[in-house]
Order: structure tokens, then C-alpha cells, then sequence
């Protein structure tokens, strides 16, 4: 589903990435962890498109097309969705109008019809009840006064929503408690574990893994995967820290 080949790129002309490799096939999960200023976030928004985040070398390719000739939208439409570390807030747009806008748009963008008003209620509705979120909060600014862990189920519902192909996950467990923890890693299993589905799940910490288990772990290093392993290996990471491993 996701090849990245030789993946070079900079921010502000500093090079960050420095030649990462990683395939991804639709029904696995992988996490890539590893310490501060490795290049995790920054795997995350060039996948994304977001500018500034200039590639200078290698190839990156999403079910069969060149990921980075899309645009962010094209992207999006296409099924990859990124998590934010730290969610935006987006004064005076309702969550609903936010979420309806962003569905329809990918749906005309593939050829489909888009859902009508109380298709997409009725969707979102579900969508938050498997979050335990109450949908009341759908009605307010796309995340204006939420907590952490609220901006993080809105965007597991968000997620939901457009039920993407490939779910690129930032620190989605960055700013959660016990309980919003277990029910985000209930949401991505729910979601997106599924053979025509795929997540790379970027995360610090072990925690996050005891509820989505991932098929792989990698650790990432200045700038490129030095080690890949099993579930095994984010216990080891746990116990260890980075240092040794990511010599």
C-alpha cells in the first residue's frame, strides 16, 4: 500500500530525513518510535503534503501512485489520513460543517454522491458513540475548548468519518488519560484494522501499544530506520531507551 524509498527531505534547508525506507502492506500496522528531533513528525507531514517540508531525494508510493505529485487534497481523497501531535483549532466552524465539507469533497473527488444532511448526522452520530463522545460537541468550534483528550476522540471521529485507506498517526496518545486512552486505541482498532487498511502509528511510548498492537516496530534515528522488530521490540525500547539501540 505505502512504499517510501530513499526518503530524503528539509525543513527551513535543514536536512532531517537522510534516506528512509519502509514498506507497508493494506492490513498491517507498524509503529515507528524513536527519541526527539529524529525525524518523526516530519516523516508524518511530508506523507501529509504539508508545506514547508521539502523532499529533495527518493520516492514515495501510495497504492500504486506517485504520493508526491498529489496535492495535500488529492492525497486526502485518495485515503490518507494524518493524526495530529496537536490537533488545530479552527474558530467559528462547527465541527459537523467542518467534517460534512471534508466527506462530500473526497466523495465527489472519487465519483461518488455525496451524503445528504441527515445521512451525514446519522453517520457522525455513530461515529462519536463509538468514541464516547457526546455529539453535542460536534455542534462547537472545530476543537475550541476541548481538553487533549477530547481533540484526540474528535479526531479519532474524524477519522471514522472518512474511513481512509492509510492512517498516518502522530503522537495520537500524546495528552491522553488512562480511560481516553483506552478508547482511542479501541477507535483506531475499530476503524482501520481491516485487510484493505493500514496504520503507521508514531508514538514515544509503549502505552499506546497495549490496545493497538502493531505487526511491526521501528525505530527511527536521525533521520532513517536503524532497527525494525515485533510488538517485542517496544518493550525493549520500554526498557532500554534509545541510546544503545539507535548507536
Amino acid at each position: 500500500m505505502l512504499e517510501i524509498t530513499n526518503l530524503h527531505a528539509t525543513v527551513a534547508d535543514k536536512p532531517i530525513l537522510k534516506g528512509l525506507s519502509l514498506a507497508i502492506n493494506a492490513g498491517e500496522i507498524h509503529a515507528i518510535m524513536g527519541p526527539n528531533g529524529a525525524g518523526k513528525s516530519t516523516l508524518g507531514y511530508t506523507l501529509g503534503g504539508r508545506p514547508g517540508y521539502e523532499v529533495t531525494d527518493g520516492s514515495v508510493t501510495f497504492d500504486g501512485a506517485d504520493l508526491l505529485e498529489m496535492a495535500p487534497h488529492e492525497r486526502a481523497a485518495a485515503g490518507l489520513f494524518l493524526g495530529f501531535q496537536y490537533p488545530v483549532e479552527i474558530p467559528g466552524v462547527s465541527s459537523l460543517q467542518f467534517l460534512r465539507e471534508a466527506l462530500n469533497s473526497q466523495r465527489r473527488a472519487r465519483g461518488e454522491a455525496p451524503l445528504s444532511g441527515g445521512e451525514f448526522l446519522k453517520l457522525a452520530r455513530a461515529q462519536a458513540s463509538a468514541l464516547e463522545m457526546d455529539a453535542e460537541m460536534l455542534k462547537r468550534p472545530v476543537n475550541v475548548g476541548f481538553s487533549g483528550g477530547e481533540k484526540k476522540r474528535g479526531e479519532m471521529v474524524q477519522m471514522g468519518i472518512l474511513a481512509p485507506k492509510l492512517a498516518v498517526l502522530d503522537e495520537t496518545d500524546s495528552g491522553l488519560d488512562i480511560d481516553a486512552l483506552r478508547i482511542v486505541g479501541d477507535g483506531i482498532n475499530r476503524i482501520m484494522r481491516a485487510p484493505d487498511k493500514a496504520v503507521l502509528l508514531i508514538t514515544h511510548y509503549q502505552r499506546l501499544l497495549d490496545y493497538v498492537r502493531p505487526d511491526y516496530v521501528h525505530v527511527l534515528a536521525d533521520g532513517r530506520i536503524v532497527r525494525s522488530g515485533g510488538p517485542e521490540l517496544a518493550h525493549e525500547l520500554e526498557r532500554e531507551g534509545y541510546g544503545a539501540l539507535a548507536a
